[in-house]
């Protein structure tokens, strides 16, 4: 007996083709409700039943009043040689705003990993797509305050990236330990990422060392869930 599909399921099945097929990259804004109804000749009410089985597939987030947006397509990110030429690769603009770069000393950090010195430079950061102006992540970043590095509160990163000033410091990471948890974000937070407080966000820390085990580079992310997700595999 033949499996008849319904209207919807068919619409579902064509934007889930052209999300996976890279027609429809990531970051990417669908076409509204009336327009996608125009185009497959359904109704809106039709439409919404299938931008939700794509929600529910992990293939579009929609937010109210905004539209839907093509999520990252799942493949795996190697965040080596930074976020900006991982996502870059993966075929997505983003775009970082610097919000300080600053020489701070964190007692209870320099304990936490161990290091007897508690100074560091400290530089704060955000993530947007370039297709909508979304926040999809707030990190920041503490590194040793190495020659190359402790000069940026006063000298700034310029036309270079955090990595590119790394990799120049000598500061290369070979291996180390992350962690991710999911929590509300406060006030202050939900103002940095232009979202509402309470949103629910991905919390991750990430501690770098080089080969020889020295300190390189500690990482505090809040990232949108709605564009990372966890991925482990095992066996």
């Amino acid at each position: 007996m033949t499996e008849v599909r319904l209207k919807h399921q068919q619409i579902t099945e064509v934007l889930a083709k052209e999300i996976r097929s890279g027609h429809r990259p990531a970051g990417q804004q669908l076409p509204g409700e009336h327009a996608l109804a125009q185009r497959f000749g359904v109704s809106r009410t039709t439409v919404r039943a299938a931008l939700a089985e794509l929600n529910e597939a992990g293939l579009i987030a929609t937010r109210t009043g905004k539209g839907s947006y093509v999520l990252f397509d799942g493949r795996p990110l190697d965040d080596r040689l930074g976020w900006a030429h991982a996502l870059a690769v993966q075929g997505i603009e983003t775009r970082v705003r610097t919000l300080a770069v600053q020489e701070t000393h964190d007692e209870e950090l320099a304990a936490q990993l161990a290091l007897d010195a508690a100074m560091f430079i400290r530089v704060d950061r955000t993530r947007e797509l370039v297709a909508d102006g979304s926040v999809i992540s707030y990190e920041r970043s503490f590194l040793p305050p190495v020659p190359g590095v402790r000069e940026l509160p006063e000298q700034g990163l310029g036309e270079l990236t955090l990595t590119e000033v790394m990799r120049r410091a000598g500061l290369r990471p070979d291996h180390g330990e992350q962690r991710l948890a999911g929590r509300r974000i406060s006030a202050r937070e939900a103002e940095v990422l232009r979202r509402a407080p309470g949103d629910w966000f991905l919390d991750t820390w990430r501690t770098s060392r080089a080969a020889d085990g020295s300190f390189v580079e500690h990482v505090v992310s809040l990232l949108d869930p709605d564009h990372f997700q966890l991925s482990l595999e095992f066996g």
